[in-house]
């Protein structure tokens, strides 16, 4: 398949070919024929990307606060590598699609194959998308007009917000694309419109649908043309489609609209309000969100999941479907707002277009290659397919964050021999295995896994996958790095335990999660000073995790397993790893008892008992300042203390002959966690970090879990 991706660094646009997505529950397959560039986002999108990283930072004020308290707690170096590694990471563009459903998913099974659907799917000559974000096109609507379905909806979910009714006086400020498809959905409910903007030949076509327009370039006042369009009592409801730095849109609104007047922002502008205005008038304002009810909800977005129409009477699909009842009925014309038409493959010239020509409305891209040849689930890159195995040949299973930007690095600087990539999207796989010289990169994980080529699994994707991904690759005898959690639950922990008992008598095979912490260099220099004590020791140990939204993926029990599956685990290792003793007991409270204070496990304390009669007590904390050190590690013993911050900064208090250990730049211990994993398998000695270990984390995790739930 192809797809056209947007480089952030630089602006600059791209096809790029990768394996094509495999189908999912609840979602659908389709082979693209049509998708229509949405001129306004699209081109802030392109100009952002091609703005100076001072202009980006002047764009994104908020961000610059997050880098800089970033800088604080992590150090510059590590700030400045985590920024260029966002930016280096290309987006894909688009989200009106049209095509033609090429297989369905189980659960989806309101679509068959051959149906003729838009969606939200991106410029992509195969796209996957969720069943509840496309909907069939009736025979009488083209292809070509059926584009314009999503961008028609983000008009009129701004219109439902409105509520107009029949007779009522309406301004539209702005006609892109948006602005125009708003002016006839009001037409559409019996609405007088009024257009404004500074494009004549915009509002030419604003007129031609029935609209009365005002251009302020020609010197015309947009107050006093909605007071005189409105008979002097003021309009009844604006709605604001353009995208402008300056407030103006608002304070016009405002201005000209009647006591009680309505005012829905669905563009982009300044939010500087005059008070007095809307305090007078007592007047409604509001900020539309994208297409419709559902837009960023993960149940009803990825699962699948419908709101009940008796409640949500209008939701994303349903928007998607008035639009095109509205198109087979002739009352929504968009054949005049279509300026250009490229071939797919043209594409970077489309976006060429769209930057230099402002007056460039629907720009069309055409899906015209065989159906069949865009269905592949392999693709070779350029890396060296030369393969030597007696050393760690590696596939890796997920190309997200952390893996392109911590994990991959680490490995093929530890010389791992990068043979394949798999996602179940593909082109994440293509965009980071490029870069890390990757030989191949697939969509059939399974595949990956059984090749013969590849002795080596890494296993960096969200974690309720993890324990699958983990036995299937033990089965198939190889070597498996797995990044944390091992297991969500305790029965996947059992079935992985059991594929690593089998793997062992059938001849061996290395397993390792994650556990950097321990390899980091202050903590190693910590373990070396603790050798010396002989009597039991007692830890502190901080985590300033910060608040992350609740609907987060890993927040979820079923996907993430939730903050201390997926995050704590790292120090109940750690603990693990300096009282170099078994874990004997577990304790845990959480916050949320107390009345205001909602229940959640990501502010908990976790206290474990080893063997040896040492304590220690983790304190993961969702409720903190994002000043202070994001981790900190104290221990006590004989008279002395050890306190690590950050992974920056090691101090001693009544060591002999140590007091500090300071790094320039963190250091928590990624890439010796992989030079040592790798470094054993080929040369044949102990694993890094002991299964049982392994094991015993793991299941004491889920024990702490499961304490703080059941509280």
């Amino acid at each position: 398949m192809k797809q056209v991706l947007q480089d952030m660094a630089n602006g600059g646009t791209n096809v790029t070919v990768s394996p094509s997505p495999q189908v999912s529950p609840e979602h659908i397959i389709i082979n693209s024929s049509v998708s229509l560039i949405s001129a306004g986002t699209e081109r802030m999108l392109v100009d952002f990307g091609k703005a100076s990283y001072l202009a980006k930072a002047r764009q994104q004020p908020e961000k610059v606060r997050l880098v800089l308290e970033k800088v604080g707690t992590d150090g510059l170096m590590t700030t400045i590598e985590a920024v260029q590694s966002k930016l280096a990471q290309p987006l894909p563009l688009g989200y009106c699609n049209v095509g033609v459903v090429a297989e369905v998913g189980r659960g989806a099974d309101s679509f068959k194959v051959g149906d003729r659907v838009v969606s939200n799917g991106p410029h992509a000559d195969v796209v996957r998308v969720s069943k509840n974000l496309a909907a069939k096109i009736p025979d009488t609507v083209s292809d070509e007009e059926a584009s314009f379905v999503v961008v028609a909806s983000i008009g009129l979910q701004g219109i439902r917000l409105a509520k107009p009714t029949l007779g009522e006086a309406f301004v539209v400020t702005g006609v892109g694309l948006i602005g125009l498809l708003t002016v006839q959905l009001l037409r559409a409910h019996g609405c007088r419109v009024l257009a404004i903007d500074f494009d004549q030949a915009k509002l030419d076509i604003a007129r031609q649908f029935g609209a009365e327009i005002c251009n302020p370039a020609r010197g015309e006042d947009p107050v006093a043309a909605g007071m005189a369009f409105s008979r002097g009592v003021g309009v009844d409801g604006v709605i604001i489609t353009a995208s402008t730095k300056t407030s103006d849109p608002v304070l016009q609104a405002a201005q000209m609209s009647r006591k009680r007047g309505r005012i829905i922002l669905v563009g982009v502008t300044g939010l500087e309000l005059n008070r007095a205005d809307f305090y007078e008038k007592e007047l409604s304002f509001q900020v539309s969100c994208s297409y419709g009810p559902g837009r960023y909800d993960p149940d009803y977005e990825e699962k699948g999941w419908d709101y009940p129409v008796g409640f949500v009477r209008w939701t994303e699909q349903r928007n998607f479907e008035a639009v095109l009842d509205m198109m087979a009925s002739g009352r929504l014309d968009v054949k005049p707002l279509i300026t250009h038409r490229f071939d797919f493959e043209d594409a970077p010239k489309a976006y060429d277009l769209l930057t230099t020509d402002k007056s460039a409305l629907g720009i069309l891209l055409l899906y015209k290659s065989e159906s069949v040849a865009r269905h592949v689930s392999t693709v070779k890159l350029k890396g060296d397919t030369a393969i030597n195995p007696g050393k760690p040949v590696v596939g890796f299973v997920g190309a997200g964050n952390y893996a392109s930007r911590i994990l991959i690095p680490a490995f093929r600087a530890a010389g791992a021999q990068m043979y394949s990539i798999s996602t179940s999207g593909g082109i994440n796989g293509v965009v980071h295995g490029e870069k890390a010289g990757f030989a191949e990169v697939t969509t059939d994980t399974q595949a990956m896994i059984e090749n013969t080529s590849i002795n080596t699994i890494a296993v960096v994707t969200r974690h309720n996958s993890h324990a699958r991904f983990v036995s299937a690759a033990l089965q198939a005898g190889k070597h498996v790095f797995v990044e944390k959690p091992l297991a969500i639950t305790l029965d996947e922990l059992a079935e992985v335990e059991q594929a690593y008992t089998v793997a062992q008598e059938r001849g061996g095979a290395y397993l390792m999660v994650g556990f950097n912490r321990r390899f980091s260099p202050q903590v190693q220099k910590m373990k070396a000073l603790l050798a010396s004590v002989n009597e039991p020791k007692s830890f502190i140990m901080t985590m300033n995790a910060g608040a992350i939204p609740a609907d987060h993926w890993t927040q979820n029990k079923e996907l993430g397993g939730g903050r201390i599956i997926g995050e704590a685990c790292h120090f109940i290792d750690l603990m693990r790893f300096l009282a170099g003793s078994e874990i004997v007991s577990v304790q845990a409270r959480r916050m949320g008892d107390s009345p205001g204070v909602a229940v959640s496990e990501d502010k908990a304390s976790i206290t474990l008992g080893f063997a040896d009669g040492s304590f220690g007590t983790i304190l993961y904390l969702a409720n903190g300042a994002a000043s202070f050190p994001k981790e900190r590690v104290e221990v006590f013993a004989v008279g002395r203390v050890l306190q690590l911050d950050n992974f920056r900064k090691l101090k001693g208090f009544g060591w002999p002959g140590f007091k500090k250990m300071n790094l320039w730049k963190q250091d928590k211990g990624q890439s010796a966690c992989a030079a040592a994993f790798l470094g054993a398998i080929e040369k044949g000695e102990p694993t890094p970090i002991p299964s049982e270990e392994i094991f015993e984390v793991a299941r004491v995790t889920i024990e702490a879990t499961d304490i703080l739930r059941n509280q």
